[in-house]
C-alpha cells in the first residue's frame, strides 16, 4: 500500500510539475526572445542535467553509428521542430489553450501507429480520436472560447508540436533507442540537438547571451529546462517500476496543472467553451489509451 501511494504520489508530483512548463515557455518568450536561442539553452540545460544524471547512475556508454543517427533524428523530430513552433505559437496563444493541444499527442500517435501496423483498429480509440478533433474545435470555432478571434489562426501551427511528438513517440516504438536507456538516449540527442541549433540561433540572430542581465524570461527558461529533465527521469523511472500505461496516466494532471498553472502565475481566465474543450480532450485521450492484454505486459501495480 504505501509503495502504490508513492507511485501515485510521484504521478502527481510528475503532472503538476510538467504542466508549469507551458506558462513558463510563454513566460521565456515574454521579452523578445525567439525560438532557436531559446531551444538551444533548453537543450545544452538538459545535456547538462542529464549527462550528470547518467554519470551519478555509473551508465555513461560511447555511442555507435545507430546511437548517433537516433539522437539527430531524435533532436529534430522532439525537439527542434516541435518546440520551433511551441514557442512561436505560445507567443501568440494563451498557455491554457497550449496545455490543452499536448494533450492531442497520443490521439495524433494513434493513427500514425495504425498506418505502421504498430496498433489495431478500435472503436473506443476512433472515438478517442474523434474527441480531440471536436475539442480543437471547441476552440477554434465558438466565439469567446479564445481572447481575440485572430488567435484561431495560429491553432494549426501550435499543433504543429503534438503532431511532432507524435512521429517522435512512434519512431521509437518502432525502432526503439539504439540500444541506449531512455536518460541516455535523451542526454545524446539534447547534446546532438545543441550542436544543431547553435547555428541556427547564430546565423538567425536569435542567440541569447547567457551574460546578459537576468530577468523573468531567462529564469522561466531555466526552470522549465530543469523540470523537464527531472519530470522525464521521474516518468522513466515510474514506468520501470509501475508500466508503462500507469506512468502515461500523467497526461490528464499534466493538462488540467497547465491550464491552473497559467492562471496562478499568468492570470489568464478561460471560457466555458474552453473547459468544455478540455473535457471532451481528456475523454479522448482515456479512449485512445492502450489496453493491456496481459499482467506481464506491465501497468499494473502490485
Amino acid at each position: 500500500m504505501n509503495q502504490r501511494f508513492g507511485y501515485v504520489a510521484l504521478l502527481v508530483a510528475m503532472g503538476v510539475a510538467w504542466g508549469s512548463t507551458q506558462p513558463l515557455g510563454k513566460m521565456a518568450v515574454s521579452t523578445g526572445h525567439r525560438h532557436f536561442g531559446l531551444i538551444f539553452w533548453q537543450l545544452v540545460i538538459g545535456a547538462v542535467v542529464l549527462g550528470l544524471v547518467t554519470l551519478l547512475r555509473g551508465r555513461w556508454v560511447l555511442p555507435g553509428l545507430a546511437g548517433w543517427r537516433f539522437a539527430v533524428v531524435i533532436a529534430l523530430i522532439g525537439t527542434i521542430i516541435p518546440n520551433s513552433t511551441f514557442y512561436i505559437s505560445v507567443a501568440r496563444l494563451p498557455s491554457g489553450i497550449m496545455s490543452i493541444l499536448i494533450s492531442m499527442v497520443p490521439l495524433l500517435a494513434f493513427p500514425m501507429a495504425l498506418a505502421l501496423g504498430m496498433d489495431r483498429f478500435g472503436i473506443g480509440r476512433v472515438a478517442g480520436l474523434l474527441c480531440g478533433l471536436a475539442g480543437v474545435a471547441l476552440i477554434a470555432l465558438p466565439q469567446g472560447s479564445l481572447p481575440d478571434a485572430r488567435m484561431a489562426a495560429w491553432l494549426p501551427l501550435a499543433l504543429i508540436g503534438p503532431l511532432f511528438y507524435a512521429m517522435e513517440s512512434n519512431f521509437v516504438a518502432k525502432f526503439g533507442m539504439a540500444g541506449m536507456d531512455a536518460v541516455q538516449a535523451m542526454f545524446l540527442a539534447s547534446a546532438v540537438g545543441a550542436v544543431i541549433c547553435l547555428p541556427l540561433a547564430l546565423g538567425s540572430g536569435q542567440f541569447i547571451d547567457p551574460l546578459q542581465p537576468w530577468g523573468k524570461a531567462e529564469a522561466a527558461l531555466v526552470a522549465s529546462s530543469v523540470i523537464h529533465c527531472f519530470a522525464y527521469a521521474s516518468f522513466v523511472w515510474l514506468a520501470a517500476r509501475a508500466g508503462a500505461v500507469f506512468a502515461a496516466q500523467c497526461s490528464y494532471i499534466t493538462t488540467g496543472a497547465g491550464m491552473l498553472w497559467a492562471m496562478a502565475l499568468l492570470g489568464e481566465r478561460f471560457s466555458g467553451w474552453v473547459w468544455a474543450a478540455m473535457a471532451v480532450m481528456l475523454l479522448g485521450l482515456f479512449l485512445v489509451q492502450p489496453r493491456l492484454q496481459a499482467v506481464g505486459q506491465g501497468g499494473k501495480l502490485g
